[in-house]
């Protein structure tokens, strides 16, 4: 196995970079409502707890996760495509993006249609910690409309030029279509831009795009053997370059760390940065691949953009829910770890 090698101010002169490159996220937009209260009593009416409503929070989820990751790291170019409805959850969603500094201008609305929203209640008493009860999620299943496909068609058309870099973040609600994917990647390859995909099937839909960010389970379920050691992992990745074209393939491997594979038939693993025995790992593959597109929308080699992804995601998952991180808090976490790995 190839020992990892990074150079370190290589690796800092790109991470203060990263601010440079504007990023346009397309895909499953969605919200995360997180409801909490204080455990009052035993409801009368039926065996169930009744809480006492403390605060709500409306956390960007899915591909809006990605964005927001994105837009605390470059100021805020940041711009996404996906479909809301005509509902009040689509309100909460523009107002979160908006809070987030990231640009919404190009969403397609479509009525009738419900606006992603995974709700979770959860409550809490003196004697214990906050605990999830129930999760909630308002979804249509069915896909987008003709004309709504059309729409976001012509978004791409506008916004693509403007952007250096696209993620396609597919959560499998519907935006995503093989016309929507396949004018995407054709704009990027036209206009030169970075194109990476975050998708947790069908990895074969997605030809031509400059990487792609799958997990360890969906590769494994792709290439249909098991992925037990870095050889075989190796393997699927350049399976996965020659069934699709991509220029590179970042799989990640959870509690195994990284692997990114190259057209060339090189590899590299990236061991685990900053472990940690309190983590959540809500939405830390949206900020690997966030930070992995930016470092490659600047420049920086896969295996340089995976670090980046790596040390980033070992900030969030410290967090609970889905969090983000900023280039100071990357570059201070960079100067307390090994980069061979603990």
């Amino acid at each position: 196995m190839k020992v990892m090698n990074i150079e370190k101010q290589k690796l800092v002169d790109y991470i203060k970079k990263l601010s440079e490159a504007k990023i346009l996220v397309v895909g499953d937009i969605a919200i995360d409502e997180m409801v909490y209260g204080d455990t009052e009593r035993i409801s009368r009416e039926a065996p169930v707890l009744i809480l006492q409503h403390t605060h709500t929070n409306i956390i960007l989820g899915a591909a809006s996760n990605a964005a927001h990751n994105a837009s605390m790291i470059n100021n805020g170019k940041v711009s996404v495509i996906g479909v809301v409805g005509d509902d009040y959850q689509a309100t909460q969603l523009i107002k979160a993006f908006e809070d987030a500094n990231v640009n919404c201008k190009y969403l397609v609305e479509e009525a009738g249609r419900k606006t992603v929203t995974k709700t979770r209640i959860s409550g809490s008493c003196s004697q214990s910690v906050t605990q999830q009860i129930v999760r909630i999620d308002r979804q249509t299943k069915a896909p987008i409309k003709k004309e709504t496909e059309d729409k976001i068609i012509n978004e791409l058309e506008k916004a693509i030029p403007e952007h250096d870099a696209v993620i396609l973040s597919d959560y499998h609600i519907g935006v995503l279509t093989s016309n929507v994917v396949n004018k995407a990647v054709e704009l990027a390859n036209k206009y030169n831009k970075v194109i990476v995909v975050d998708a947790q099937k069908d990895l074969s839909n997605y030809k031509n795009v400059t990487s792609m960010t799958p997990n360890l389970p969906d590769t494994q379920k792709f290439v249909g053997y098991e992925l037990d050691s870095y050889e075989k992992i190796t393997k699927a990745g350049k399976e996965i370059i020659t069934k699709t074209n991509a220029k590179a393939v970042l799989i990640t491997c959870g509690s195994d760390g990284m692997v990114v594979v190259n057209s060339d038939g090189t590899s590299e693993k990236i061991p685990v940065f900053n472990r940690s025995k309190v983590f959540d790992v809500t939405g830390a593959g949206d900020t690997v691949t966030a930070l992995y597109t930016l470092g490659l929308a600047i420049g920086a080699e896969p295996v340089y953009a995976a670090v980046i992804g790596n040390v980033a995601a070992s900030i969030v998952i410290k967090q609970f829910g889905c969090a983000t991180t900023t280039v100071d808090e990357i570059l201070e976490t960079l100067e307390k770890i090994n980069l061979k790995g603990e």
